[in-house]
């Protein structure tokens, strides 16, 4: 099947008195999907803006931190926004890492994986008894839910299946996606050698062990990309791609994707340079080679073809990496669609 193009939405500045606008454009130009991320902002709360304002686009969390929130508290959020835009809402989840989860949320990360299973588990029995206005009663290694009395219960809703992707790196997020979730997420740090040498198999064996197709969840991704108009724009866009591949690779959680090359030592050398915070020398590391195998470089009419050629069967949503808001770069964003369509 074709890949589908999504958009990220851009969240500097005033960016939300602007989301009505940003939405609007994202679904006019005919892009699949909307994703948030959560970094500076709350991924949710754009999506409520865009679900009042749109009518066919997909709308998704790329990704929420899980961790951060009862599951209660996102069973909720989710469940409203999935009857505000009438079907259309993805529940992303991510884990983040150890230090942000203890230290900046002031929340328990031990067991990550499991820890995740099980809020997952426990969102689908929460929606279960808000769909059927019946009893609660989850009760987990690490999440008990077993209160839920009429006054505090929303009642269904029209689209009750909201589909549950999550975000990883390495095989262990990747088989529970395989397992349990209708999506996942693939990191932009990624080639397609990775995607086929360790996220695929570990997809398949997850969904094997539950009885599932593989094919039952789908990928999606951002992509890095250069596509500038001239070659002084191409330059400084590979540079800039070049450093933010040299940060990424320089981090142990990602060293699985480098694995798949066979250019461990690149990213041990990486690594030590973290460590010195001698960032300036970090980008050197990283070859033409290496750009080819992570970075998709294209004119922007020419993008679709090149990304139907790299994903095609093998991840269904690809989004760029790069930020949408309505009023930028529309010219750029227009000759984007358009190759894919084309």
């Amino acid at each position: 099947m074709p890949v589908k193009l999504d958009v990220g939405l851009g969240t500097e500045g005033d960016y939300l008195k602007g989301m009505d606008l940003t939405a609007r454009a994202a679904e006019d130009l005919g892009f699949a999907g909307l994703w948030t991320s959560e970094t500076k902002h709350d991924a949710f709360l754009p999506l409520a803006v865009a679900a009042s304002t749109t009518e066919r686009i997909d709308l998704g969390t790329s990704v929420a931190i899980a961790f951060s929130r009862s599951p209660m508290a996102t069973a909720q959020t989710a469940w409203d926004l999935q009857g505000l835009s009438q079907g259309r809402f993805v529940l992303g989840l991510g884990t983040q890492v150890r230090a942000h989860v203890e230290r900046r949320f002031s929340m328990p990360f031990d067991r990550p994986a499991a820890r995740l299973r099980e809020y997952i588990l426990a969102l689908r029995a929460i929606w279960e008894s808000f769909q059927a206005e019946g009893r609660l009663k989850f009760e987990g290694e690490f999440y008990r839910h077993t209160l839920m009395t009429p006054f505090f219960n929303p009642g269904p809703i029209e689209h009750p299946g909201i589909p549950v992707y999550i975000a990883g790196v390495n095989t262990r997020l990747a088989h529970l996606a395989g397992e349990l979730c209708d999506g996942f997420h693939v990191h932009p740090f990624h080639s397609p050698e990775y995607v086929r040498r360790t996220v695929k198999p570990a997809i398949a064996e997850g969904a094997e062990s539950s009885g599932r197709a593989a094919g039952d969840v789908e990928l999606a991704t951002s992509v890095f990309v250069v596509s500038g108009q001239g070659e002084e724009e191409t330059t400084e866009q590979r540079e800039s791609v070049r450093a933010q591949i040299g940060f990424y690779a320089s981090t142990p959680t990602y060293r699985t994707v480098l694995e798949a090359h066979g250019w461990e030592e690149v990213g041990e050398r990486l690594g030590a340079l973290a460590r010195e915070r001698k960032w300036r020398e970090m980008p050197d590391l990283i070859t033409d080679e290496m750009l080819r195998a992570f970075v998709v470089e294209a004119a922007p009419e020419e993008l679709g073809p090149t990304l139907q050629e790299r994903y095609e069967g093998l991840i269904g949503r690809v989004t760029l990496y790069l930020p949408f808001a309505a009023g930028q770069r529309d010219d750029f964003w227009r000759k984007v669609v358009a190759s894919v369509r084309g």
